[in-house]
């Protein structure tokens, strides 16, 4: 086997390390049976503009295409529990909502200190690796990463996902090609998600933003970085903080739509999921099952039991 790691940093413009890469491949790799080339990189636009999409040497020549994804809940909840963190189910999806499964950030975590003091040392303190992680992350994953910058803030702000069209015309960027790549990229790196809504006869997409780290940056720490120590802990006793709660615990739930239908012990059922909305109500979660029955999921996130009556729409 052959691994190389950071491909796109050794495969500069000036290097030719790609053309030549695409001889070895096609002159001696192809001619072996006992090989497996494997090249990993993290700069997301490189990848997908000359590896997934070559169109010389290395064209269709992809065997198997491996996405690195985040930790889900219960990943994330076992590498906190090796590190010697034992937080409670609850504390553990407010860690994830304000950074996602990036085992990056969880490891950043300190034993002994609680999840809002472990959100103060990260995100609002001088040093805090979170503070200033935000614009770093998209330049160095993303070439021209400003627009992906652009639609990142857009969705920050349609909570509920917007539509392709909307989009456009909301983050100023032409709905033709540009957008279609960076719209890509971003999915492809588990930034965005694309989500059908129940009813709809025209198959248009919701674009949403899925970035839990993201998220919470741009509705917390982006204002708040010179606050300092303590910051977190006022934050999140403020409407403010439920607003975003509620919202990033649905992300979180649409995210672990599996472990949700194993829950209802009807994941051996086939069924598809979307969202359901109108002018005047709104399903988080729809479940529709082959067997003639549709389950309704009403997301909220809250310490208690939580009653639905007919006020809730």
């Amino acid at each position: 086997m052959i691994f190389i790691d950071e491909f796109p940093w050794m495969a500069t413009a000036r290097s030719k390390f790609l053309m030549a890469f695409e001889n070895f491949w096609n002159r001696y790799c192809t001619k072996r049976k006992d090989l497996i080339v494997v090249i990993c990189g993290s700069a997301a636009s490189y990848m997908i503009q000359k590896i997934v999409r070559n169109k010389g040497g290395l064209h269709n020549r992809i065997t198997r295409q491996i996405r690195l994804l985040p930790f889900n809940l219960e990943e994330t909840q076992q590498f906190l529990k090796s590190r010697g963190i034992d937080y409670t189910s609850y504390d553990i999806a407010q860690v994830y909502m304000a950074m996602g499964g990036v085992p990056h950030y969880l490891e950043k975590l300190r034993r002994g200190a609680s999840v809002a003091q472990n959100i103060d040392q990260l995100c609002f303190e001088k040093d805090g690796t979170l503070r200033n992680e935000f614009n770093q992350l998209y330049t160095s994953l993303f070439d021209d990463s400003e627009k992906h910058l652009t639609i990142i803030r857009t969705l920050a702000g349609c909570n509920k996902g917007i539509t392709r069209l909307e989009l456009a015309a909301q983050s100023g960027i032409a709905s033709g090609g540009d957008l279609s790549l960076k719209l890509e990229e971003l999915i492809e790196s588990g930034f965005v998600s694309e989500y059908p809504y129940y009813g709809n006869k025209k198959q248009l997409t919701l674009y949403r933003l899925s970035d839990e780290y993201s998220k919470f940056y741009l509705k917390f720490i982006q204002n708040n970085r010179n606050s300092g120590a303590g910051t977190w802990q006022k934050l999140y006793k403020s409407s403010s903080y439920i607003s975003w709660a509620g919202f990033s615990f649905e992300t979180l739930c649409l995210k672990h739509v599996m472990q949700i239908k194993k829950a209802l012990r009807i994941d051996a059922i086939f069924s598809t999921n979307s969202s359901w909305f109108n002018n005047n109500a709104q399903i988080d979660l729809l479940i529709n099952r082959d067997d003639n029955i549709m389950n309704l999921c009403e997301i909220k996130f809250y310490t208690a039991t939580f009653a639905i009556d007919k006020n809730i729409t």
